[in-house]
């Protein structure tokens, strides 16, 4: 008899139940308690419209088909909401089948499911293929809703490898067909994992990176930079022990096209009874490099309407309302300027909400006139922008058995962080108090 090959746990919070016979799924089914998770972590799971999996064991063939087949039913008793992800699966495996893996990933982006490693469970391997697929966001994302690894949850990728089990008998005696044999195999491994990550929008490097790598050394979720790029979310992440002036440099440079060195940035703040002038003023600078004409541009050039603290506002209001490219005004407000060629040059303008750290906005500053970011901050993590990519937001274990684990230390060029400027940036023409 094969052993368990994936213990599924449907908890539906006591509203509707699925009779889902053990026998045929070789899997223990009982309701999840609403305090699976800690308070505040994942208030999704305490609402009766989501309901909840947990998936456990080694993955292995026909776990996808099963997963299915319990999506389904769920899907009939207790559709989704609109925009409201249909379940909750939290997962805890060491791995097992590539390809199961991939097959359970897509069904979790095609039901839209949310998936979730716990801080006390480990996702390996084939469990962590599975985890990219669960990144379902609800149209109304907040913080953190809809995120996918606890703080404290282990999550690693590894290169794939063969199997000697599943080699096929009639190359038991032919060394020359199993090498082909392990080829083909090989070949159709790589072209599978490409087309999932491709799916999933997932930069080329992911898999390029991960087949690099020897399959006994595993690549831990650990950075910012990998929870981006992995478009997952970390659960329990905190506004970072940083001043506002260094989080606004972070905003900036995770906004730009291509991200600058640190040590490039100086960030000087805008005093507060000015902001909207400075703003409207590069306004104003854009459009007469631009040579423009036109009623916008006779209202800016009127001192008149520049004048008074009341006028400025509702100009400005006005503005952002057309749709000119203006952040709001949340707080305090920070110009970021890039040294290039030895001139510095601003980049950005970002106000940033001192309460509430996924409120914050940005403008970039074009060669010509202000313009919307390009590069946006997951709708339901905004936080993750106010850290620098390189920065460690789930740490991987420091102790625990090599035979599963390589602990790989990390790059002495990521460990010191360029230091960061602030003040006054040079050049810039402070606006004068009315």
């Amino acid at each position: 008899m094969r052993k368990l090959a994936a213990f599924l746990v449907l908890g539906i919070l006591g509203i509707v139940s699925i009779a889902i016979p053990s026998e045929a799924f070789a899997a223990t089914i009982k309701p999840v308690a609403s305090t699976a998770s800690p308070a505040g972590f994942h208030a999704r799971t305490k609402t009766p419209e989501t309901p909840t999996l947990r998936l456990t064991g080694t993955i292995e063939s026909g776990d996808a088909e099963r997963l299915r087949d319990i999506l389904v039913r769920l899907q009939a008793v207790a559709p989704a909401s609109a925009n409201v992800p249909l379940a909750t699966i939290e997962l805890s495996s060491l791995g097992g089948s590539l390809s199961e893996g991939i097959k359970i990933g897509q069904l979790l982006k095609s039901y839209k499911v949310v998936a979730v490693v716990r801080k006390q469970d480990l996702c390996l391997s084939a469990c962590a293929l599975a985890l990219l697929g669960g990144t379902a966001v609800r149209a109304a994302a907040a913080y953190p809703h809809d995120c996918n690894v606890e703080v404290g949850g282990k999550v690693a990728f590894h290169n794939f490898f063969l199997d000697r089990s599943e080699l096929r008998e009639q190359t038991h005696d032919d060394p020359v067909a199993s090498r082909l044999q392990g080829f083909a195999d090989a070949r159709g491994g790589a072209a599978m994992l490409i087309r999932y990550a491709a799916d999933l929008g997932l930069p080329p490097t992911f898999v390029a990176n991960l087949m690099a790598r020897p399959v006994e050394e595993y690549q831990y979720l650990e950075t910012i930079g990998e929870f981006l790029e992995l478009n997952l979310c970390p659960i329990g992440l905190e506004r970072p022990s940083l001043p506002m002036s260094h989080q606004a440099a972070n905003v900036c440079n995770n906004s730009l096209p291509a991200p600058a060195p640190v040590s490039s940035m100086i960030v000087g703040p805008i005093a507060s009874p000015q902001v909207r002038q400075y703003m409207l003023e590069r306004v104003q600078d854009g459009l007469n490099a631009a040579k423009a004409r036109g009623r916008l541009a006779d209202q800016l050039a009127t001192w008149s309407v520049m004048r008074t603290r009341e006028e400025v506002d509702k100009l400005y209001d006005d503005l952002r309302a057309a749709g000119v490219a203006l952040p709001e005004i949340l707080g305090p407000t920070f110009e970021v300027a890039v040294n290039q060629g030895g001139r510095y040059r601003a980049v950005c303008y970002v106000s940033l909400s001192p309460t509430d750290p996924d409120r914050y906005d940005i403008v970039l500053q074009g060669p010509r006139s202000l313009a919307d970011a390009t590069r946006l901050p997951p709708a339901n993590a905004r936080r993750m922008f106010l850290y620098d990519r390189r920065d460690v937001a789930n740490q991987r274990p420091t102790s625990i058995d090599r035979d599963l684990f390589s602990l790989e230390p990390r790059d002495a060029d990521q460990q010191q962080v360029p230091p960061l400027s602030s003040g006054r940036v040079p050049g810039r023409q402070d606006v004068a108090r009315p």
